[in-house]
């Protein structure tokens, strides 16, 4: 039949309020509700059907109701009603949460992350339609880039026939700009910062039929000459690259070597002569 006022609402479903009976017995003070209560106004409590106040009768800690002073003996003579409990969950549908349910706080209201995302850092993403998440490594796996590009030089001129072992340092001159975490040196023996595929590349200012190269090793002892740059009589400078795998940054190093000639290798620290450049490709 028809009826005049807001319609009923037949889509929520309501609970009843909830109580719990307890027996007092002149002495017990603290009586354990089956829900915690978020606060004394939450509840009515009786004794002897005698409402208790609020404000002095009794206590609340969690599920544990404490009253100020002992309710006498009786069976059942205590109850309390719940006033304030929730009615029920409300779960959004499927479909039904879209752009206009967010705000830009979504965002702007979380920390923000100050460094490279860990491998296993999850993304959301759509993928022709469908939401699903991805994890940093996957995303990192597919971006082209280089990473490391750091520069050295000698800073005095070389006559010997050996290993450039000293009067080695990293370029630092003329707005130098050095990219991620750059490469060691001990000894002459380069260090590579991580695993990964480097172009080395050495350029070389000598004369008198001077003969330099790259040398590299895989087992940290042996050697083996990668790459050569040979002069003629006159003062001129010449490079060589290698490209070189570097699988263990233990074991993979590089070192650069007078072999030939009695010319002079030229550097100097005020700027390039002799140097070498180092850069990661990318992953190994």
């Amino acid at each position: 039949m028809a009826y005049v006022g807001t319609p009923i609402d037949t889509t929520n479903q309501f609970q009843s309020l909830q109580g719990k009976r307890f027996s007092g017995d002149g002495s017990t003070t603290a009586f354990t509700l089956d829900i915690a209560p978020s606060s004394v106004f939450d509840i009515e409590v009786f004794v002897e059907n005698v409402r208790q106040d609020p404000n002095s009768a009794y206590s609340l800690s969690g599920t544990t109701l404490t009253f100020s002073a002992a309710p006498s003996s009786g069976t059942n003579n205590i109850y309390v009603i719940h006033q304030a409990k929730a009615v029920g969950t409300i779960t959004a549908g499927a479909g039904t949460v879209n752009a206009d349910s967010f705000d830009n706080t979504v965002i702007s209201g979380h920390t923000a992350l100050a460094a490279e995302p860990a491998d296993t850092d999850e993304f959301l993403i759509s993928d022709a339609g469908t939401i699903k998440r991805i994890d940093y490594s996957l995303i990192k796996a597919g971006v082209p880039g280089i990473t490391m590009a750091d520069q050295w030089r000698l800073n005095a001129n070389k006559t010997s026939n050996a290993v450039f072992s000293s009067n080695l340092e990293r370029v630092d001159t003329d707005g130098y700009g050095q990219l991620g975490t750059g490469m060691t040196e001990s000894s002459g023996n380069f260090t590579f910062p991580s695993t990964g595929i480097y172009l080395i590349d050495m350029v070389v200012a000598s004369d008198n039929q001077t003969t330099t190269g790259i040398y590299t090793t895989t087992d940290n002892s042996s050697y083996g000459k990668a790459s050569e740059i040979y002069s003629d009589s006159s003062i001129q400078s010449g490079n060589c690259k290698f490209i070189f795998d570097v699988t263990n940054t233990s074991t993979h190093k590089v070192q650069f070597q007078k072999t030939g000639g009695g010319g002079t290798v030229y550097g100097t620290t005020a700027h390039n002569q002799t140097h070498f450049t180092f850069i990661r490709l990318g992953d190994t």
